[in-house]
């Protein structure tokens, strides 16, 4: 009894998987089309966001990112539904090329921040990129961690109307728009599912499967969900206080002088 407990226990690694890796080839070529993707995206900004083109560029860059992830995510669990069961030892070519593809954006993206931005946000990201990096490329040159990697991108899906937001707000759409409004609450919604809840998940199953996890890659693990998490409590913070708190207030202020019984919602 003890034999078998100790061999549930034990760190698990394979050893079985002899096809060749072409993750590399993957994360080079997607670090590519990202640079040549930016290069495009610099023509087609719109006239009311010519004063901040470099913005423009990098969150729709992101945005895009966040479309073809997130999609990519839901089709890797709904090829291998088992996958949630086993985070470890499942491996798909669908699910190890996601991987692969989103490690290139993030090195796109890193070297896009360090040689045009240095802001303090910008220092945020660029810590938050160097974790995830380290974390996926565990999945891409092992081909262990995949599922867990790909659970990780489901927070994609909220960074589409993350990204959203951010460029509406470069053009100059008011708050008190409908359609800013609507993607406002999809935000708040999808970022209580697929950053504070999933993150809570990944943070359990982490714990869980502390024992059949090599030391290395759990204090990996933990190092990127601590960040992950920390950043991710901020955001929350800002995007109630910028969308819904904030927002409150001035329109509870716009409406509470003289005016009041004339002020209507949305002016």
């Amino acid at each position: 009894m003890a034999s078998e407990t100790k061999a549930a226990n034990a760190e698990i690694w394979r050893d079985d998987i002899n096809d060749p890796n072409y993750g590399y080839h993957i994360v080079a070529l997607s670090t590519a089309m990202f640079f040549i993707l930016s290069r495009i995206v610099v023509f087609c900004v719109p006239q009311v966001a010519k004063k901040s083109t470099w913005k423009w560029k990098n969150i729709m860059v992101s945005f895009i990112h966040s479309i073809i992830s997130s999609i990519w995510a839901v089709a890797c669990f709904y090829e291998r539904p088992d996958m949630a069961e086993d985070l470890i030892t499942v491996f798909t070519v669908l699910s190890h090329s996601l991987t692969s593809f989103s490690v290139g954006y993030f090195v796109y993206d890193l070297f896009d921040l360090m040689t045009t931005r240095s802001s303090r946000q910008s220092v945020e990201l660029m810590g938050h990129h160097v974790v995830i990096i380290t974390c996926f490329m565990v999945a891409v040159c092992w081909r262990h961690y995949v599922g867990y990697a790909v659970v990780a991108l489901l927070v994609e899906i909220n960074s589409v109307f993350l990204h959203f937001r951010q460029l509406l707000q470069i053009c100059g759409v008011s708050k008190f728009n409908g359609w800013y409004r609507l993607n406002s609450l999809t935000n708040l919604a999808t970022f209580i599912v697929f950053r504070i809840l999933l993150l809570s998940w990944m943070t359990r199953w982490m714990v869980i499967n502390r024992d059949a996890v090599p030391l290395v890659f759990y204090s990996l693990g933990s190092v990127g969900l601590a960040v992950m998490v920390a950043m991710n409590i901020t955001l929350f913070y800002r995007l109630l206080r910028s969308d819904f708190i904030s927002l409150k207030d001035t329109d509870d202020s716009a409406c509470g002088g003289t005016a009041a019984p004339t002020c209507k919602k949305g002016e």
